[in-house]
């Protein structure tokens, strides 16, 4: 039988004792096998439909193994506040990714968004605007956008041909031509032919011709993407090659919360803006790191604060940017503040995941700062708001320190391996055979539903269906649930059982 290896496989002499282990193991695993192929012949006495039999005959998943695949060039987008980048950086890309708003200092962190065109995939990097002698959360802002430079194959230099050079322009110019990078002059907002003679102005900053473009109608960005691909390497030099399987983790939480600080220390570098100020991050970063030995893909979301039908402006984009980042990963983090009383927002966030189906590890930070008296609120706390995930596994850390941050890839791999968890089918028709019969459904109006048959229908998360003659009480259903957990554990992974009542078929006379 798969899955069971015999001696020769393992290289292990079995005793007499292990043998006859062995062999009812595969015994046991046949008859399950058996068992349920009678059950599922059973189901031709029912009315079956396409969706039915499609879903009979099963489907399995493979996991690809990480592999290594060269790193796609860098293009980076660089210029001072409110002159249109993020703007770009969505047409370039042909979707709406950077958040957009008529507001200097929208973008703060340097964010990579995948781009393709004319068949080159390339990596396109949004950048905060930068300003000389900047202090503060500006200062963190500008540093990212030289980071950024450093890290690119290639810069895109935005300036406002509207305005002209000015002398933030000129500082940018000067800092561009110590990084012997390629640089292309990009003189945005020329939104007809009419205001092109305004972009010659731009010929003074040095860098030769300006490629009058408008980012917000598309005028002339196909001109500039034609000589950028010119140039533009196949592999990138600078960026690290990449691994194709790592798993997406998104850090989920309310803003301020740390998610921004724990990205740095788990990358070992300052990869986002932190910064007192609640909402700093707008835009989904991700960043490839090693932890424990281990590649992961992490993605830094901007807080949720409030309902999304309640926000305004960038908070209202971000949060639905952050619901996209959490649509592509796989596992969500979600950090709580242990220094105040889990609120109503908390709630609402992990339930945003249980909602995507993505599996869920639940992150208590700033535990260093924790005392007695806040350390017994805080398990009343949990008893009493976070029963309906009690089995997401949890980690006590202190993302500012860093303090048992390798904790964290034990809880990811748990959860992960539980998202990802089949049973054969002989196994579950077999754990439902012997549930049902433990505890039958209750009698419903003097009729008692019966499970005919049940498959996993799907992984990632765990779906499973159940083939019955009438409607499973909805207590029922989590009794099944429960059991299911006690089981085959499923730490870390929401599952769902769905059901599908069937009548049988009239028999022809």
């Amino acid at each position: 039988m798969s899955g069971i290896p015999d001696s020769s496989e393992t290289g292990d002499d079995l005793t007499g004792a292990d043998e006859v282990a062995l062999h009812l193991a595969e015994l046991d695993e046949g008859l399950a096998d058996l068992r349920a192929q009678t059950l599922r012949a059973g189901l031709e006495d029912y009315e079956l439909d396409e969706e039915d039999l499609n879903l009979l005959v099963g489907s399995t998943e493979g996991n690809e193994g990480i592999r290594t695949l060269p790193a796609l060039p860098v293009i980076a987008i660089v210029g001072r506040p409110n002159v249109g980048k993020s703007a770009l950086v969505n047409r370039i890309l042909g979707r709406r990714e950077a958040v957009v708003e008529n507001t200097p200092g929208v973008t703060r962190d340097r964010v990579a968004y995948r781009g393709e065109w004319l068949d080159r995939k390339f990596t396109l990097v949004d950048t905060g605007g930068w300003e000389p002698d900047a202090r503060g959360i500006d200062a963190s802002v500008a540093a990212q956008a030289e980071v950024a430079i450093d890290l690119s194959d290639i810069v895109l230099f935005v300036v406002d041909a509207m305005v002209g050079p000015t002398a933030t322009d000129e500082r940018v110019v000067r800092m561009l031509r110590s990084t012997q990078r390629p640089v292309f002059l990009v003189a945005n907002k020329v939104d007809d032919a009419r205001q092109e003679p305004e972009a010659a102005a731009l010929w003074s900053l040095g860098l030769g011709e300006p490629y009058p473009v408008s980012a917000l109608h598309g005028r002339g960005v196909a001109d500039l993407l034609e000589a950028v691909f010119t140039i533009l390497p196949e592999v990138s030099a600078v960026a690290k090659d990449e691994v194709g399987g790592p798993r997406r983790v998104a850090i989920l939480g309310r803003p301020n919360v740390g998610k921004s600080s724990l990205l740095n220390k788990a990358a070992r570098e300052e990869r986002v803006v932190v910064n007192e100020l609640a909402g700093t991050t707008r835009d989904p970063v991700d960043e490839q790191i090693e932890l424990a030995g281990k590649v992961w893909r992490f993605v830094d979301t901007a807080g949720i604060r409030r309902r999304v039908h309640l926000q305004q402006g960038a908070d209202f984009y971000a949060s639905l940017r952050t619901q996209a980042a959490l649509e592509k990963a796989e596992v969500a983090v979600v950090l709580l503040d242990v220094t105040v009383p889990i609120s109503e927002q908390d709630v609402r966030i992990i339930d945003l995941v249980l909602e995507s189906g993505r599996a869920l590890v639940l992150a208590y930070n700033k535990w260093d700062l924790l005392d007695d008296d806040r350390r017994r609120y805080l398990e009343r706390e949990i008893e009493q708001d976070l029963a309906h995930v009690s089995w997401a596994p949890r980690v006590n850390i202190s993302a500012k320190t860093g303090r048992h941050l390798e904790k964290l890839v034990p809880a990811l791999e748990l959860a992960l391996n539980s998202w990802d968890t089949r049973i054969p089918t002989g196994k579950f028709n077999a754990f439902l055979t012997e549930l049902t019969q433990a505890h039958p459904h209750p009698v419903r109006g003097g009729r008692q539903p019966r499970i005919l048959f049940g498959t996993q229908a799907a992984t990632r998360p765990p779906t499973f269906v159940l083939f019955t003659t009438g409607f499973l009480d909805p207590g029922y259903r989590r009794y099944i649930q429960r059991r299911l957990r006690e089981i085959y554990g499923f730490e870390g992974s929401p599952i769902t059982v769905n059901m599908r009542v069937r009548e049988k078929r009239e028999r022809v006379r």
